[in-house]
């Protein structure tokens, strides 16, 4: 598969999402992307702009298989991942496979569910895999945890902790539509999801993930990279800065850009383009880093903007 290919892939992935979710392509395409690169996305908005509709319209775009989990507060780990079920005609225990094993897994309200339940993703998120009574089980590839939380009703939910925010590689907001395209979605059905065919099946995505793994990236790009998730860790409005783990999520997704705009090589641009996405929530500010009237994203990615604006760049690329 060459680059413009790949790059015309994408593009008909995001054309065939924009045809249910209207006026969003900077985030279909983050969405996309994030995919390409083995990661998972966390979408803060307030109800109503289509972030369910947003997973579904990427699983379907995929041929790829969907699940939905709606976390309440009485959600149980093993609803989400499944239990061993004594079979009577058998005289043995089987596994009930849970809603995670799936290729897109929509986590509606994950902060509505208590730490322990959504603590049960957290190996998914990871390694691909589930253990249940001491037997781990691999899930199928691609596998994308799409979590979704309200940034205005707090009440009865459950603040996520740092170490599962870490485990999504972007966090995104969807937005309001304008008004040419809130007016597009009108003339949509009642399901535009079921009016959506497939345009990549699940292996030739498997291929372009390939593709995204042998991006070239030179030593220089490399150390930039380094260079700005470091910088968030001294930087003096930074109580606690992004960890090695954004190092490698944010050169992942870089290259998955790369990708998707039909080159071979990746470039200090889209290390810029994906730094705010990729490491504003693995920031923790510090009290004076707060006080600037701003809320806790708005202050974290004026951080990660300021890095950016202060980390050189290293010409030999």
């Amino acid at each position: 598969m060459d680059h413009n290919d790949f790059a015309e892939r994408v593009e008909r992935i995001v054309e065939n999402v924009e045809r249910a979710v209207s006026g969003k392509r900077e985030g279909v395409f983050l969405a996309v992307v994030a995919m390409l690169a083995g990661g998972h996305v966390l979408i803060e908005d307030v109800p109503g702009v289509g972030k369910t509709l947003l997973a579904k319209s990427l699983a379907r775009s995929l041929r790829a298989e969907f699940r939905r989990i709606q976390f309440t507060p009485d959600l149980l780990p093993a609803d989400v991942t499944g239990l061993n079920v004594y079979n009577q005609g058998e005289g043995d225990f089987e596994f009930w496979a849970g809603p995670v094993f799936a290729n897109v897994v929509l986590a509606d309200e994950i902060n509505r569910a208590s730490p322990k339940t959504q603590s049960a993703l957290l190996e998914a998120m990871e390694e691909g895999s589930v253990t249940v009574d001491g037997v781990t089980r691999h899930l199928s590839q691609p596998f994308c945890v799409v979590a979704t939380q309200n940034p205005v009703e707090h009440e009865g939910t459950y603040p996520l902790p740092h170490a599962e925010l870490d485990r999504f590689m972007i966090k995104m907001q969807v937005g309001y539509p304008d008004e040419d395209a809130e007016t597009k979605m009108l003339k949509l059905s009642q399901d535009p999801v079921a009016d959506l065919a497939p345009v990549v099946g699940v292996e030739e995505f498997l291929e372009m993930r390939r593709v995204v793994e042998e991006i070239y990236t030179s030593e220089a790009v490399l150390r930039y990279v380094v260079s700005v998730t470091s910088a968030t860790r001294v930087h003096e409005d930074v109580y606690l800065g992004a960890s090695p783990r954004a190092s490698r999520m944010l050169l992942a997704a870089s290259r998955a850009r790369a990708a998707a705009n039909g080159r071979s090589y990746c470039a200090p641009d889209d290390v810029k383009a994906m730094a705010s996405s990729v490491l504003s929530h693995r920031i923790i500010p510090s009290a004076t880093g707060s006080e600037n009237g701003l809320g806790p994203d708005e202050t974290t990615r004026e951080i990660v903007q300021d890095i950016l604006r202060s980390v050189p760049v290293t010409e030999a690329v």
